[in-house]
């Protein structure tokens, strides 16, 4: 074996593991990559039981598949972070991560040390954040054009979908959306055989105890408690005594009193985290009370925040009826609605902040659900361009910006500089593979968006994939949350650097071992 042949073989294992991790990262991002742009395909997921899922959602993709590869894994968790944090942009962000790892292993075996690559990258990825934030544009309010535009193109152009976000923004209003603790995501419910509705107020998932009786109640009071509605509870071995049954009996008398204090407070719906006795049940149904058990906390939170309810423990129905009374809440309107099988509590004509339920209808399972998907991702894409601003889509900004850290590049002294131009070149790959999902040549085509780039002194110009014409991306509508942009391009870069900081795996022994 000749001298040449020796170094390449000494090459190739130097770099096994950096390159075993890279097909990895590269595997997983082939699946989403397809998904990108307005000609970008569905992925069809197979279960173990031949259940099938078609999507174009990238979170939803990267969730389900079947991954093992631990460099993978931490690439799918740019998707998990990205959903966690914004709840859109996921695809872009893994593409972006993809290109990163490509990039920064294409230096690395090319005899730069990984280190400087990794700082490199840093380096770029912070002043890309800030060169994307300079282009920031601000919206001016619910009814400012550029924020339908970006809900509709989030909203993957569904017009039936874009109306309903945007009218659940207006009656939620800028203020609550610009709470960072608010999920306009949330509040959206996928149920078939219903139609699109924006209702103000709470949507319940569970059914009541006595759907066939539960009538509806105006101005009622509510009650919520973290817990069951039972007796205190006594020590079995306690009830064998004459003073432990005694005992039983009072708490029994406690209870039943408790009740009868509900009844007089007018309390007429009673949501509960756990169960409920059968002798409270009987007593609810004798006196007109709805009761809703195994609600979820979060449910119950809602509820609270809407209605004034203080969430109680069992043990504070024993106080009087002045103290119980100001921790019980009020709805204007509560009412089962036997069509969609939910129970409705409507939010007061007072409320500044007005809680919003989203219902998204279809006709079959399948259907809702990727309807619900894309209200999510159009709901928080809407909530996300309020709080931080939108940018030109379509990759165009990432172009832009690419082409300006190339010029810095070309003054940065030293190895990092090597990833800087990784960083440069990762961020031309959202534009290249939205060209190449629409039948483009994407060098051809990137050059042609550059030159008018430059012509125009504006990062708005990109390709019209139907036509294959440069347009101005900002006149057309196609626009994307700053936020999405910003939060997934760190994202991205914290997992490249991960991955290729990498030089060996090693499997750890089982506990215990």
């Amino acid at each position: 074996m000749s001298q040449g042949q020796h170094s390449q073989v000494d090459g190739d294992e130097r770099y096994s593991t950096l390159l075993n991790n890279s097909n990895a990262v590269r595997a997983v991002t082939s699946a989403v990559e397809g998904t990108l742009g307005p000609k970008g395909l569905d992925v069809m997921l197979v279960g173990p039981r031949g259940e099938v899922v078609i999507t174009n959602d990238g979170v939803t993709i990267l969730d389900k598949m079947d991954v093992t590869h631990p460099a993978a894994r931490l690439l799918i968790q740019v998707a998990r972070a990205q959903q966690e944090k914004i709840g859109d942009g996921t695809t872009t962000a893994t593409v972006l991560a993809g290109a990163l790892v490509q990039e920064g292993v294409s230096r690395i075996t090319r005899g730069v040390p990984a280190s400087k690559v990794v700082e490199g990258l840093r380096q770029g990825i912070e002043k890309s954040m800030e060169l994307l934030t300079k282009r920031v544009r601000l919206i001016d309010g619910l009814d400012d054009p550029l924020l339908e535009r970006t809900v509709y193109v989030a909203g993957r152009e569904r017009k039936d979908i874009v109306e309903l976000i945007m009218q659940a923004a207006r009656k939620a209003g800028i203020t609550r959306l610009q709470d960072p603790s608010y999920s306009l995501a949330d509040s959206i419910i996928a149920l078939e055989n219903a139609e699109n509705e924006v209702f103000e107020g709470v949507l319940l998932r569970q059914r009541p105890i006595f759907a066939r009786e539960s009538k509806s109640y105006d101005n009622a009071k509510v009650l919520v408690l973290f817990d069951s509605l039972e007796p205190d509870e006594i020590d079995e071995e306690a009830l064998t005594t004459e003073a432990g049954f005694a005992q039983y009996m009072d708490l029994r008398k406690l209870f039943a009193s408790d009740l009868e204090r509900l009844s007089e407070l007018s309390v007429k719906l009673i949501l509960l985290e756990k169960g409920i006795h059968p002798d409270a049940e009987q007593f609810c149904l004798d006196h007109g009370m709805m009761v809703v058990p195994r609600v979820s906390r979060a449910d119950l939170r809602r509820v609270s925040d809407m209605t004034g309810a203080t969430p109680l423990r069992r043990k504070a129905l024993h106080k009087d009826s002045k103290e119980l009374a100001v921790l019980l809440g009020d709805t204007p309107r509560v009412a089962y609605d036997e069509g969609i099988e939910k129970i409705r509590l409507s939010c007061g004509s007072q409320d500044k902040d007005r809680i919003v339920t989203v219902i998204v209808g279809a006709s079959t399972s399948e259907v809702v659900g990727e309807a619900a998907r894309i209200a999510g991702d159009a709901a928080s894409a809407l909530q996300a361009a309020v709080s931080g601003g939108v940018l030109p889509g379509g990759g165009t900004s990432e172009l832009a910006v690419s082409y300006e850290l190339e010029r810095i590049r070309e003054a940065q002294k030293g190895m990092e500089a090597f990833g800087m131009e990784a960083v440069s070149a990762a961020l031309r790959k959202p534009m290249s593979q939205i060209l190449l999902n629409a039948g483009y040549n994407p060098l051809e085509k990137m050059e042609e968006v550059r030159a008018a780039q430059i012509r125009a002194d504006s990062d708005c110009m990109g390709i019209d994939c139907d036509s294959g014409r440069v347009v101005d991306y900002e006149e057309l509508g196609v626009l994307d949350p700053a936020p999405v942009k910003l939060h997934g391009l760190r994202a991205a870069g914290e997992v490249a650097a991960a991955v290729l900081r990498i030089h060996h795996v090693i499997k750890m022994k089982e506990i215990g071992e």
